[in-house]
């Protein structure tokens, strides 16, 4: 009998998946990883956030045309959009006579509580045997795909995830991270070895990329992250998100 892997074993094996079989994901199975997702942790039990689930062919390849024309948004069989939802919770205020006040902090607690649910879906679809990639591109156009999914006032979808049966040939090698001490310290924060070990994952990264064929500088994570950083990302967002309902400032 065939054993499901451990959590853990489907966490260190994750990539990020591009490239979809033309084979449907069942009701049953998308129900698994909904159930699985909707267990995350939830700040004071708000449970902020909704999930979208999209099957329609036309409404992905639009989805596809809104994040840049990222061709597996179309492909996968299955897109879900982790929103941040503040309407529901609007509501239940109201039933109880008061009126929510949208601040700063519930737009973090909805983010972060959508964030919390997809990395959920993510880890259950995996251990289906699933593949899937994070679509984060839908910021790119946030009233667009508010409108195409029908979005009320206060939710917006903070990403996306197109999942589905990976093409195992062209299944991704894994990428390597950056080395532990400089994302994990021990008691107190501590920066004394970031150039060194910043120059070190250029290099692993570069040698990733060389296997890969993608022509990529020695510097191969901190070049195109610098020359991302060094303007302003979305410029709109902060205005297009308080358009749409919430009050960040």
């Amino acid at each position: 009998m065939k054993t499901q892997p451990s959590v853990l074993d489907t966490q260190l094996k994750h990539v990020s998946v591009r490239s979809f079989l033309d084979r449907e994901v069942s009701d049953d199975m998308l129900q698994q990883i909904i159930d699985g997702a909707r267990r995350a942790p939830t700040s004071s039990n708000m449970q902020a956030y909704s999930i979208i689930v999209v099957r329609d062919e036309n409404t992905r390849l639009r989805l596809s045309e809104l994040t840049g024309h990222q061709k597996h948004v179309a492909q996968a069989p299955v897109f879900l959009a982790f929103c941040a939802d503040l309407n529901r919770l609007g509501v239940a205020t109201a039933l109880n006579n008061q009126v929510l006040q949208s601040s700063l902090e519930t737009f973090v607690i909805s983010t972060v509580d959508a964030a919390l649910v997809g990395m959920n879906a993510m880890t259950a679809a995996e251990s289906l045997g699933l593949g899937g990639v994070m679509i984060g591109a839908v910021r790119n156009h946030p009233k667009e795909v508010g409108d195409l999914l029908a979005l009320p006032t206060g939710v917006y979808v903070v990403f996306g995830m197109a999942i589905g049966w990976p093409d195992t040939e062209q299944f991704p090698t894994q990428k390597p991270r950056l080395p532990e001490n400089l994302v994990v310290h021990s008691e107190r924060y501590d920066a004394s070895g970031f150039e060194a070990g910043i120059q070190e994952y250029d290099a692993q990264l570069s040698e990733y990329y060389g296997r890969k064929d993608k022509g990529q500088s020695g510097a191969s994570w901190s070049g195109p992250l610098a020359r991302g950083l060094s303007k302003t990302l979305r410029p709109e967002l902060l205005r297009t998100l308080e358009e749409m309902g919430f009050k960040i400032r």
